[in-house]
């Protein structure tokens, strides 16, 4: 019988083939057939209110478009902290994304102590709509135009109080940026959310406030309290008789809340870019643009890099106007 030789260090083509095939990381296999489980999306704010419907809005479309349920998980407490460290601790692979707003950079500018490092921690995918403000004062002050809410403000400094959310949020945060463009100086009142501070204004105890357009329209035409100007860069379709800040008396003023998507760091590219484009389709469909309306957004399609310089030029405003106008944020 002939014996088989085989050279030292020789390895048939086929077996070597398999053998790649086998090492071939785990992760690479599963990235390949993304999605095949469902996929959670942490809100890190309770049930209600914009964000949640917002984001229960975006996770019924990509659901259809990704073939696989995208499940809202509300994860609320320390002013979304706690759901957002949830979200930049889980695994990279696809099956945990977050939900966030424009407080997610205000937190970082504030100075709070952060479980995770916004920039470090967490990948954007895309930014999914932004919204403005509305400039409202108390019937008391019996002004109809911001204008005369600055002229009044100039002329009696710190004796107009303003109502916010709380300490470091975008209704206080956002009132020193108008306060700082106008040149004026207000006193800041901090409520726990705008509805005690909607009573207030009403009742003529609190002469000012900022809170999203949307949040007042109810109010609008009731004769409770005067709408002054709205903080976009255009007139609200559901508001079209509001002027801009920039029209009624601030030329280039522009103050918006904002909400995206993200992941954690090190999510693989193919994924963000998947994620990226679902999302970019799902804002161009008019009936989502028609809901968004009703929050008082407009889509924001973009990429993921746009969504990322979004992000760390809003944590760079918010820091130096805390600087310049010496803000207390305890």
């Amino acid at each position: 019988m002939r014996k088989l030789k085989f050279m030292s260090g020789f390895i048939p083509a086929a077996l070597l083939f398999a053998g790649a095939a086998f090492l071939l990381p785990t992760a690479s296999i599963a990235q390949s057939s993304w999605p095949n489980r469902p996929i959670k999306l942490i809100v890190p704010f309770p049930p209600g209110g914009s964000n949640d419907i917002i984001s229960r809005l975006m996770a019924e479309r990509l659901s259809t478009r990704l073939g696989q349920p995208v499940i809202v998980d509300n994860k609320g407490g320390a002013g979304g902290t706690m759901g957002t460290d949830a979200a930049a601790k889980s695994a990279p692979d696809g099956y945990t994304l977050l939900f966030v707003s424009t407080s997610i950079t205000t937190n970082v500018a504030a100075g709070k102590k952060l479980p995770y490092d916004l920039v470090k921690d967490l990948e954007p995918i895309g930014q999914v709509a932004a919204g403005p403000f509305a400039v409202v004062v108390s019937n008391a002050l019996k002004i109809s135009s911001l204008r005369e809410f600055i002229d009044l403000a100039r002329a009696k400094p710190k004796t107009i109080n303003y109502g916010s959310a709380g300490i470091g949020g975008l209704n206080h945060l956002g009132t020193e940026l108008l306060a700082a463009a106008a040149k004026v100086q207000l006193v800041h009142v901090p409520y726990k959310g705008m509805g005690p501070a909607f009573t207030d204004l009403m009742g003529g105890t609190l002469q000012m406030a900022l809170p999203s357009l949307a949040s007042m329209t109810p109010f609008l035409g009731t004769g409770k309290m005067t709408a002054l100007a709205m903080t976009g860069t255009k007139r609200s379709p559901i508001a079209p008789d509001l002027p801009t800040v920039a029209e009624a008396g601030l030329p280039g003023f522009e103050l918006e809340v904002w909400w995206g998507i993200l992941g954690p760091a090190r999510l693989p590219a193919p994924i963000v870019k998947r994620l990226n484009e679902e999302l970019n389709a799902v804002l161009a469909l008019p009936d989502v643009a028609a809901i968004l309306a009703r929050e008082g957004g407009a889509p924001r399609p973009g990429s993921a890099e746009e969504f990322r310089n979004v992000i760390r030029s809003e944590i760079g405003r918010w820091s130096q106007l805390i600087k310049d106008r010496n803000i207390q944020m305890d």
